[in-house]
C-alpha cells in the first residue's frame, strides 16, 4: 500500500507531535530502515548512544517505540511512516529483525486470544434473573430522574425563553447533574450543552427550543418504552447514556463484509483527559456508511489506527438502531488494500444530493436524537460572505463550521472551482473532514 504523508499526519496526537515528526524525516539519523507487507521498522539515532527501535504494524496501523515518550503514536513512529511515504526506496525489503518479529508475533497472539475470549463470552449463558433485576433497578432510577426532568421542562415553558439569561446556566447545570445521578448521563450531557448555548448567538432561542422539544420527546419515550421496537429502545438507551454491551453487538449483529474506505476522521479532546475519535467509513460494494467511535484516556492512544483515504477488507457489526451508523470491527483487520490517490478515492461517483438528503431524513425519522450525519457534497463551491464561510451545493447554501484559517485555506484550494467535501452535518452546519479538488485530497483533521 502507498502511504501518503497527510494520512500519517492525521494519526498525530497533537500539532506539536506532527511538527516534531517532520523534523525527524532525515535519512541520516535512521541507520536501519526496513519494510515488508506487514510492517515498517527502523532505528532512529537520538541523544543517547543507543538508537530508538521504532516499528509499525500496518494492519492497524499500530505503533511501538523504545523511546520514553507518553504520546501515542510518538514522533519517531510518525517520522518513520513519513519517511516511508516520501522515499520508500530507502527501506530494505527483507526479513524483519528479531525485535520486530517477536512484537508482531505477540500482537497476533493477543488478537487471537481476544477473539477466543469474545467467542467464549458469547457462548457463555448469562444469568437472566440477575440481568433483569439490574435493568429494573436502573429503570427505576431513570424513571425518577425523568419525572423530575418533565416537571423542570414544564417550568421552563411556563416562564418562557424570554426569562432566561446567563444567570440561568447554573440551574440548568444543576438539573443536568441530577440526571447523571439518576443513571441518565446522556440526558445530562445534552442539557449541559444546552446550558452552554444560552444567550450564545442570535438564533439561540430556536436552537434551545428545539433541544427542549427533543428532551420532552425523550421523556415520552421513557414512559412508553414497553411499546417501542427493539431498535427504537436501543436508540433510547444510547440517548440515556446506557451503553450497549460490545460483546452482545458482535455476537448478535449480522456482519456486513465489504471493502471499507475511510471517508474522514476527527479526534477531539473531551473532559478529564479523554480523547474521542470518530472514523467514518463507506462500503464500496454495499454503499453503507459506518461510524467507528473510540475513546482513549490519559494519552494512551487508540488500539486501532486508521489511514485517511485507505480501504480495508473487513466485516463490521452494526449497533442495533432504527438509523444504524455506529459499528464495530469484527475480529482483526487485514492490511489496507488501497490508499489516498487510488482511483476509488479520486472517483466523483457517489450518491446524488437527493440521495444524500433522503438518507439523512430517513435516519432522523428512525432516530430523532441522532446528532451527526456523514454528508458528502460533490461539485460544491466554497464561498465567503461577511466573514462566514459556506458551500454552494445543489441549489443549497450550507454554512461551514470552520475557523478563518481553515475557511481561507479551503477557498484557496478550490480557486473558485467545485470541490468534493465530506464532513459531519448536525442539522445546522457542516464540519468538513476531507476535501478533494484538482490538486488532490486534503485530510482536514491533519491540519
Amino acid at each position: 500500500m502507498q502511504i501518503s504523508a497527510e494520512s500519517v499526519l492525521a494519526l498525530a496526537p497533537d500539532a506539536s507531535s506532527a511538527k516534531a515528526a517532520n523534523g525527524l524525516v532525515k535519512p541520516g539519523i535512521w541507520p536501519t530502515l526496513g519494510a515488508n507487507d506487514a510492517a515498517v521498522w527502523g532505528e532512529c539515532q537520538g541523544s543517547g548512544s543507543k538508537p530508538y527501535q521504532t516499528q509499525v504494524d500496518l494492519s492497524g496501523p499500530t505503533f511501538k517505540c523504545s523511546c520514553p515518550s507518553r504520546k501515542f503514536p510518538c514522533k519517531h513512529g510518525l517520522a518513520l511512516l513519513l519517511l516511508k511515504a516520501k522515499n520508500a526506496s530507502l527501506f530494505k525489503t527483507d526479513t524483519p529483525p528479531l525485535w520486530v518479529s517477536e512484537w508482531l508475533g505477540a500482537r497476533t497472539e493477543r488478537v487471537q486470544k481476544k477473539e477466543d475470549k469474545q467467542r467464549e463470552q458469547a457462548a457463555k449463558p448469562a444469568d437472566p434473573q440477575a440481568a433483569l433485576k439490574s435493568q429494573q433497578q436502573r429503570w427505576t432510577r431513570i424513571d425518577a430522574g425523568v419525572a423530575e426532568l418533565r416537571q423542570w421542562l414544564l417550568d421552563q415553558v411556563s416562564r418562557g425563553l424570554g426569562s432566561l439569561g446567563n444567570e440561568s446556566r447554573s440551574s440548568w447545570e444543576t438539573m443536568a447533574a441530577r440526571l447523571v445521578d439518576a443513571k441518565a448521563p446522556g440526558l445530562g450531557q445534552r442539557l449541559g450543552s444546552m446550558a452552554d448555548d444560552l444567550m450564545n448567538g442570535a438564533d439561540w432561542p430556536e436552537k434551545v427550543l428545539r433541544q427542549l422539544g427533543l428532551l420532552q420527546l425523550a421523556c415520552e419515550a421513557v414512559a412508553r418504552r414497553d411499546a417501542l421496537s427493539e431498535t427504537a429502545l436501543a436508540d433510547l438507551r444510547v440517548l440515556l447514556g446506557w451503553p450497549l454491551d460490545k460483546d452482545a453487538v458482535l455476537a448478535e449483529s449480522p456482519g456486513v463484509q465489504d471493502t471499507w474506505q475511510v471517508m474522514g476522521m476527527v479526534q477531539e479532546e473531551r473532559e478529564n483527559n479523554l480523547q474521542e475519535r470518530r472514523v467514518w467509513l463507506e462500503g464500496q460494494a454495499t454503499g453503507r456508511r459506518a461510524l467507528l467511535l473510540d475513546h482513549s484516556f490519559g494519552g494512551k492512544g487508540f488500539e486501532q489506527g486508521w489511514f485517511f483515504g485507505s480501504s480495508v477488507q473487513t466485516t463490521l457489526a452494526f449497533y442495533p438502531s432504527a438509523g444504524p451508523l455506529r459499528a464495530l470491527v469484527v475480529g482483526s483487520i487485514a492490511a489496507p488494500v488501497g490508499s489516498v490517490g487510488d482511483s476509488a478515492t479520486q472517483s466523483s461517483a457517489g450518491p446524488s444530493p437527493e440521495q444524500e438528503w433522503r438518507a439523512i431524513a430517513e435516519r432522523i425519522a428512525g432516530n430523532p436524537w441522532i446528532q451527526l450525519h456523514p454528508l458528502r457534497c460533490q461539485q460544491a463551491v466554497p464561498s465567503q460572505n461577511e466573514g462566514r464561510f459556506g458551500l454552494h451545493w445543489a441549489g443549497r447554501h450550507l454554512p461551514l463550521a470552520v475557523s478563518d484559517t481553515q475557511g481561507w485555506a479551503l477557498m484557496a484550494m478550490s480557486g473558485g472551482q467545485p470541490v468534493a467535501v465530506m464532513g459531519e452535518w448536525n442539522g445546522d452546519v457542516l464540519r468538513p473532514l476531507s476535501v478533494q479538488g484538482g490538486d488532490g485530497v486534503w485530510n482536514w483533521s491533519a491540519e
